[in-house]
């Protein structure tokens, strides 16, 4: 798949996921391509946080409201649930703490959109097990020495990490290498083999507390007058 084409694939599935006029924080938001792609057809308030500096100056001169910032950072500035949605598009892998920034996007905002490459991909299982390297794909163009990513992950790493941290899957939408779109189900293995890239929505989940009844005694009138005599 065309890593230009991926790219707005992912783009159009996550817009998918938005409701219209959200308020929304892209991180790690380039140009502001996918900021501007969210104005013109979910009508949201967006803002992006951008640690390159060349490409904030970018954005600005787009008139799109983007901030130099490092998200294992400077997430912290921002108070809880600001955000209706908070989106990390194809940059969790190159997180030193990928964890802790998914637990930040979900205090900073009700619900987080995060899309990833697969790194259990069938293809790159076979350039691992035939040519005994790192493996080169569309959507990992770079060789070991010189990658942006630090944590390769597979999908099931994904959906375990999750269930650890009591993150709720409101939806997964996995992409094939030809583009296809299906929901990912809980046939992790066939899931994990077939996906090439994946779009989750996420939230984080709420506990309402237990109501312990008790039996509470209930005297008659009578009853307390005479243990007043």
């Amino acid at each position: 798949m065309n890593l230009h084409y991926s790219i707005r694939k992912d783009w159009n599935l996550i817009e998918s996921l938005i409701d219209n006029k959200s308020t929304i924080l892209d991180i790690g938001c380039g140009e502001g391509d996918l900021i501007q792609q969210l104005q013109n057809n979910k009508h949201a308030d967006i803002r992006g946080v951008e640690i390159d500096g060349e490409l904030v100056r970018s954005a600005i001169s787009r008139g799109l409201s983007v901030v130099q910032g490092n998200a294992e950072k400077d997430l912290t500035q921002y108070c809880d649930q600001s955000f209706d949605y908070v989106i990390l598009s194809q940059t969790l892998q190159a997180m030193y703490n990928p964890k802790q920034v998914l637990n930040e996007l979900l205090r900073i905002g009700a619900k987080a959109i995060v899309s990833f490459p697969n790194f259990g991909h069938w293809r790159i299982r076979a350039q691992l097990l035939f040519k005994g390297k790192m493996p080169v794909t569309h959507e990992l163009p770079y060789a070991w020495y010189d990658t942006p990513n630090i944590h390769f992950f597979t999908l099931k790493d994904f959906l375990e990490m999750c269930k650890m941290s009591n993150i709720y899957i409101e939806r997964s939408i996995g992409l094939t290498s030809k583009g296809r779109q299906f929901e990912i189900t809980s046939q992790t293995f066939t899931s994990n083999i077939i996906t090439n890239e994946a779009i989750f929505l996420l939230s984080k989940k709420k506990y309402e507390p237990i109501k312990i009844k008790t039996k509470q005694k209930i005297f008659s009138s009578s009853a307390v007058i005479a243990n007043q005599r």
